[in-house]
């Protein structure tokens, strides 16, 4: 690099400072589609707000980013998506990534200044040791929990219930894809992880902590709609309905609440079939009512006093940011990956513990006062969770990678 990716960051923090930070963001699946999708379009977005130039490799772009440095798409035709199952999923990931790390060579052979490599899941190992040839900072995303972690815990959740994990699905065991996604974390430089649930489960497996680049998510935040104050006390479930979300621990809490005898537990989300027929007792209580998928997440966060996601296993869910800035209090187990501060904005419990989140229902129905202020101090740090927030320490993850690429040149000399 003509100019150290920890100066350009200094550089471009100080008043009137100069330099431009060039990213080649590299995502294999449409960008700003909706899941990771839309995860990876608002981190390039505001990447580009940022100044950055942001030099996309993308299957295909379902949004814009207006400003982007350069678009280049692996999976599409004539500006139409071309579905990976057309050529296959393992060799239309495989495609991208070869595409990418081309791009890689040849943007930087060419003169340019690219800085920092970020690569999404299944598509990235040539991409990063390309990077890695080059000196370049290639940092991983990890969406996630390290992938064995998440084949156990969601396989012991099945087992558990007395059900059957669904084949093919991205949390059921799969030999050939951990064997990918384990290349990638060796590959690369820094692995993005966006809570410190994920990151715990990269150090019970001897990853060093100086590659786990601790950055976050984040959400739109915009002004959302009126909160209805005069209803019955309201607790609303909005994900898969699969038991990797938990879906069972906030039912069975429910129903062992106070809460249960008023108020009313509102269930969004597509639920597994088999999951629904286990549930069905817990479904069939009178405080309970099944939703579906619903278009308008926001407004429904606004409907309702609490959240309820007692997730087996996540990286950082996104839905315990859009709660907050709706004034909806997160009751989240710790594997969650949320960002609150415990108590003051939301509340935790460890996975499975069904008794401590009946008592954090119990609490928040009798002392209303308590639900009213961790309300009020969700929404007063809306700021802090919007994407422009996220993409601070995006940036200071980048400056960490540069310093370990670097290190490492100089141990190596």
């Amino acid at each position: 690099m003509s100019e150290s990716l920890e100066r350009l960051l200094w550089r471009r923090a100080r008043p009137g400072g100069g330099g431009v930070l060039a990213v080649l963001y590299s995502f294999p699946h449409a960008l700003g589609a909706p899941g990771i999708g839309w995860t990876a379009w608002n981190q390039a977005n505001e990447l580009v707000r940022a100044g950055v130039d942001v030099h996309i490799v993308a299957a295909s772009v379902a949004k814009p980013v207006e400003g982007a440095a350069s678009v280049r798409t692996t999976l599409a035709f004539r500006g139409r998506r071309v579905p990976h199952r057309l050529l296959g999923r393992d060799r239309a990931l495989r495609y991208h990534d070869a595409v990418a790390a081309g791009l890689v060579d040849r943007l930087l052979s060419a003169g340019s200044d690219e800085d920092v490599v970020h690569a999404w899941p299944l598509a990235s190992v040539r991409t990063l040791q390309a990077a890695r040839r080059l000196g370049i900072p290639g940092v991983r995303e990890v969406p996630n929990t390290h992938t064995a972690h998440a084949y156990d815990v969601v396989a012991r959740e099945y087992a558990a219930l007395g059900l059957e994990p669904r084949r093919g699905e991205s949390h059921t065991a799969d030999p050939r894809r951990l064997a990918t996604e384990e290349s990638e974390y060796a590959a690369a430089a820094g692995l993005l992880v966006p809570s410190e649930a994920v990151a715990e489960t990269f150090l019970a497996r001897g990853f060093d902590d100086d590659r786990l680049l601790r950055h976050r998510y984040g959400c739109t935040v915009t002004m959302p709609p009126a909160r209805d104050s005069d209803g019955p006390f309201t607790a609303v479930f909005l994900g898969r309905g699969s038991p990797r979300k938990g879906l069972h621990t906030a039912l069975e809490a429910w129903t062992a609440s106070k809460a249960s005898a008023e108020g009313r537990f509102l269930v969004y989300g597509l639920l597994d079939e088999d999951y629904a027929a286990h549930l069905a007792p817990l479904l069939a209580h009178p405080s309970v009512e099944v939703r579906g998928v619903t278009s308008e997440p926001m407004r429904v966060l606004a409907s309702a006093d609490v959240m309820l996601l007692p997730t087996v296993e996540e990286g950082s869910a996104l839905v315990t940011y859009e709660a907050q800035v709706a004034g909806c209090v997160p009751l989240v187990s710790v594997a969650a990956g949320a960002v609150i501060d415990e108590g003051v904005t939301g509340m935790t419990h460890e996975v499975g513990d069904v008794d401590v989140l009946a008592a954090q229902l119990d609490l928040l129905v009798e002392r209303p006062e308590v639900l009213a202020g961790m309300s009020t101090a969700a929404m007063a740090r809306a700021d802090q969770l919007s994407w422009a927030a996220a993409t601070q320490a995006t940036l200071a993850a980048y400056g960490e990678a540069a310093r370990l690429v670097r290190r490492s040149t100089d141990a190596a000399a």
